[in-house]
Protein backbone atom coordinates (compact mmCIF):
# COMPACT_ATOMS: atom_id res chain seq x y z
CA UNK A 1 0.00 0.00 0.00
CA UNK A 2 1.26 3.47 -0.86
CA UNK A 3 2.39 5.81 1.89
CA UNK A 4 1.57 9.50 2.04
CA UNK A 5 3.80 11.92 3.91
CA UNK A 6 1.96 15.10 4.95
CA UNK A 7 4.21 18.09 5.61
CA UNK A 8 3.09 21.36 7.20
CA UNK A 9 5.56 23.88 5.75
CA UNK A 10 4.02 26.97 7.37
CA UNK A 11 4.46 30.37 5.72
CA UNK A 12 6.90 30.09 2.83
CA UNK A 13 7.70 32.19 -0.22
CA UNK A 14 6.24 30.86 -3.44
CA UNK A 15 9.66 30.65 -5.09
CA UNK A 16 11.00 28.56 -2.21
CA UNK A 17 8.11 26.10 -2.51
CA UNK A 18 8.40 26.01 -6.30
CA UNK A 19 12.12 25.25 -6.19
CA UNK A 20 11.62 22.60 -3.49
CA UNK A 21 8.84 20.85 -5.45
CA UNK A 22 11.00 20.57 -8.54
CA UNK A 23 14.03 19.41 -6.55
CA UNK A 24 11.98 16.71 -4.80
CA UNK A 25 10.52 15.51 -8.10
CA UNK A 26 13.94 15.50 -9.79
CA UNK A 27 15.38 13.14 -7.20
CA UNK A 28 12.46 10.82 -6.37
CA UNK A 29 12.26 7.25 -7.62
CA UNK A 30 9.55 4.58 -7.75
CA UNK A 31 9.99 3.85 -4.03
CA UNK A 32 9.77 7.45 -2.80
CA UNK A 33 6.61 7.99 -0.73
CA UNK A 34 4.18 10.54 -2.14
CA UNK A 35 4.02 13.84 -0.28
CA UNK A 36 1.33 16.42 0.43
CA UNK A 37 2.64 19.85 1.37
CA UNK A 38 0.47 22.36 3.24
CA UNK A 39 1.68 25.92 2.92
CA UNK A 40 0.64 29.57 3.13
CA UNK A 41 2.27 32.12 0.82
CA UNK A 42 2.94 35.84 1.08
CA UNK A 43 1.18 37.75 -1.75
CA UNK A 44 2.19 36.55 -5.22
CA UNK A 45 0.71 36.21 -8.69
CA UNK A 46 1.68 33.07 -10.60
CA UNK A 47 1.42 32.35 -14.32
CA UNK A 48 0.79 28.95 -15.83
CA UNK A 49 2.73 27.72 -18.88
CA UNK A 50 0.16 29.01 -21.35
CA UNK A 51 -0.78 32.13 -19.41
CA UNK A 52 -1.13 35.48 -21.14
CA UNK A 53 0.74 38.09 -19.04
CA UNK A 54 -1.89 40.62 -20.15
CA UNK A 55 -4.27 38.94 -17.69
CA UNK A 56 -2.25 40.66 -14.95
CA UNK A 57 -4.04 44.00 -15.19
CA UNK A 58 -2.05 45.79 -12.46
CA UNK A 59 0.23 43.85 -10.12
CA UNK A 60 0.36 46.68 -7.54
CA UNK A 61 3.98 45.75 -6.69
CA UNK A 62 3.06 42.13 -5.95
CA UNK A 63 5.64 39.74 -7.49
CA UNK A 64 4.60 37.92 -10.69
CA UNK A 65 6.26 34.51 -11.12
CA UNK A 66 6.27 32.31 -14.21
CA UNK A 67 5.69 28.65 -13.33
CA UNK A 68 5.52 25.33 -15.17
CA UNK A 69 2.00 24.35 -14.08
CA UNK A 70 -1.04 24.27 -16.30
CA UNK A 71 -3.59 27.04 -16.24
CA UNK A 72 -3.59 30.81 -16.38
CA UNK A 73 -2.87 33.48 -13.77
CA UNK A 74 -3.88 33.16 -10.14
CA UNK A 75 -3.18 34.82 -6.81
CA UNK A 76 -1.81 33.32 -3.61
CA UNK A 77 -1.79 35.17 -0.33
CA UNK A 78 -2.22 35.01 3.45
CA UNK A 79 -5.36 33.20 4.58
CA UNK A 80 -5.32 30.71 1.72
CA UNK A 81 -4.91 26.95 2.23
CA UNK A 82 -2.47 25.74 -0.42
CA UNK A 83 -1.93 22.00 -0.86
CA UNK A 84 0.84 20.78 -3.14
CA UNK A 85 0.52 17.21 -4.40
CA UNK A 86 3.80 15.45 -5.10
CA UNK A 87 2.43 12.16 -6.38
CA UNK A 88 3.45 9.33 -8.69
CA UNK A 89 0.36 8.49 -10.73
CA UNK A 90 1.89 5.27 -12.04
CA UNK A 91 2.24 3.37 -8.79
CA UNK A 92 1.20 -0.26 -9.24
CA UNK A 93 -1.41 -0.05 -6.47
CA UNK A 94 -3.03 3.14 -7.79
CA UNK A 95 -2.42 4.06 -11.45
CA UNK A 96 -4.46 7.21 -11.94
CA UNK A 97 -5.12 8.99 -15.20
CA UNK A 98 -4.54 12.76 -15.05
CA UNK A 99 -8.25 13.48 -15.57
CA UNK A 100 -9.18 11.19 -12.67
CA UNK A 101 -6.48 12.78 -10.50
CA UNK A 102 -7.94 16.25 -11.12
CA UNK A 103 -11.48 14.99 -10.50
CA UNK A 104 -10.47 13.52 -7.14
CA UNK A 105 -8.68 16.69 -6.06
CA UNK A 106 -11.78 18.71 -6.91
CA UNK A 107 -13.93 16.23 -4.99
CA UNK A 108 -11.70 16.64 -1.94
CA UNK A 109 -12.34 20.40 -2.05
CA UNK A 110 -16.09 19.83 -2.44
CA UNK A 111 -16.02 17.45 0.53
CA UNK A 112 -14.05 19.96 2.62
CA UNK A 113 -16.52 22.74 1.82
CA UNK A 114 -19.40 20.44 2.76
CA UNK A 115 -18.05 20.14 6.30
CA UNK A 116 -18.73 23.89 6.58
CA UNK A 117 -22.20 23.61 5.00
CA UNK A 118 -20.97 25.17 1.76
CA UNK A 119 -21.85 23.59 -1.57
CA UNK A 120 -19.12 23.62 -4.21
CA UNK A 121 -19.35 22.51 -7.81
CA UNK A 122 -17.22 21.98 -10.88
CA UNK A 123 -17.55 23.92 -14.14
CA UNK A 124 -16.84 22.17 -17.43
CA UNK A 125 -13.62 23.41 -18.98
CA UNK A 126 -12.72 25.56 -15.98
CA UNK A 127 -10.68 23.62 -13.39
CA UNK A 128 -11.30 24.57 -9.79
CA UNK A 129 -14.33 24.77 -7.55
CA UNK A 130 -17.14 27.31 -7.62
CA UNK A 131 -19.96 28.12 -5.21
CA UNK A 132 -23.18 26.39 -6.28
CA UNK A 133 -25.88 28.27 -4.35
CA UNK A 134 -26.75 31.58 -2.74
CA UNK A 135 -25.61 35.14 -3.33
CA UNK A 136 -22.07 34.00 -4.20
CA UNK A 137 -23.22 31.44 -6.78
CA UNK A 138 -20.66 31.08 -9.56
CA UNK A 139 -17.83 32.67 -7.58
CA UNK A 140 -14.56 30.74 -7.52
CA UNK A 141 -13.35 29.55 -4.13
CA UNK A 142 -10.55 27.17 -5.12
CA UNK A 143 -8.02 27.17 -7.97
CA UNK A 144 -6.24 24.09 -9.31
CA UNK A 145 -3.12 23.78 -11.44
CA UNK A 146 -0.74 20.86 -11.88
CA UNK A 147 2.47 19.81 -13.53
CA UNK A 148 2.49 16.16 -14.60
CA UNK A 149 5.82 14.99 -15.95
CA UNK A 150 6.21 12.31 -18.60
CA UNK A 151 7.06 9.77 -15.89
CA UNK A 152 3.72 10.37 -14.15
CA UNK A 153 5.10 12.42 -11.26
CA UNK A 154 3.11 15.49 -10.25
CA UNK A 155 3.59 18.73 -8.37
CA UNK A 156 1.77 22.04 -7.82
CA UNK A 157 -1.79 21.52 -6.58
CA UNK A 158 -4.84 23.31 -5.23
CA UNK A 159 -5.51 26.54 -3.33
CA UNK A 160 -8.66 27.04 -1.22
CA UNK A 161 -9.57 30.57 -0.14
CA UNK A 162 -10.24 30.67 3.60
CA UNK A 163 -9.97 34.21 5.00
CA UNK A 164 -8.13 36.45 2.55
CA UNK A 165 -7.83 39.98 1.28
CA UNK A 166 -9.67 39.27 -1.97
CA UNK A 167 -8.85 42.61 -3.60
CA UNK A 168 -5.75 41.34 -5.48
CA UNK A 169 -8.01 38.99 -7.46
CA UNK A 170 -9.58 42.12 -8.97
CA UNK A 171 -6.15 43.17 -10.28
CA UNK A 172 -6.02 40.14 -12.58
CA UNK A 173 -8.35 38.16 -14.82
CA UNK A 174 -8.44 35.10 -12.53
CA UNK A 175 -7.63 31.95 -14.51
CA UNK A 176 -7.92 34.08 -17.66
CA UNK A 177 -11.57 35.08 -17.13
CA UNK A 178 -12.25 38.81 -17.04
CA UNK A 179 -14.56 39.75 -14.19
CA UNK A 180 -14.60 36.30 -12.59
CA UNK A 181 -15.81 36.72 -9.02
CA UNK A 182 -13.78 35.11 -6.26
CA UNK A 183 -14.86 34.35 -2.72
CA UNK A 184 -13.51 32.84 0.49
CA UNK A 185 -15.03 30.91 3.37
CA UNK A 186 -15.00 34.00 5.56
CA UNK A 187 -17.16 35.88 3.02
CA UNK A 188 -19.62 32.99 3.18
CA UNK A 189 -19.95 33.38 6.94
CA UNK A 190 -17.56 30.60 7.93
CA UNK A 191 -15.24 31.52 10.80
CA UNK A 192 -12.62 28.77 10.71
CA UNK A 193 -8.89 28.91 11.50
CA UNK A 194 -6.63 28.36 8.51
CA UNK A 195 -4.90 25.42 10.20
CA UNK A 196 -8.23 23.68 10.72
CA UNK A 197 -9.19 24.06 7.05
CA UNK A 198 -5.74 22.89 5.96
CA UNK A 199 -6.13 19.74 8.06
CA UNK A 200 -9.63 19.02 6.75
CA UNK A 201 -8.46 19.51 3.19
CA UNK A 202 -5.47 17.22 3.77
CA UNK A 203 -7.74 14.53 5.19
CA UNK A 204 -10.14 14.82 2.25
CA UNK A 205 -7.27 14.61 -0.25
CA UNK A 206 -5.90 11.55 1.52
CA UNK A 207 -9.33 9.90 1.41
CA UNK A 208 -9.69 10.58 -2.30
CA UNK A 209 -6.19 9.79 -3.49
CA UNK A 210 -4.76 6.98 -1.40
CA UNK A 211 -5.74 3.36 -2.15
Amino acid sequence: MSELVILQRGVESYQQSFDAMRAFTDTRDRYTPDQLWLVEHPPVFTLGLGADPAHVIDAHQIPVIQTDRGGEVTYHGPGQAVAYLLFDLRRDDRRLLPRDFVHRIEQAVIDTLATYNCVGERKAGAPGIYIAHGAARGAKIAALGLKIRANGCTYHGVALNVAMDLQPFSWINPCGYAGLATVDLCSLGVDAPLAEVQNRLAHALQQQLMP
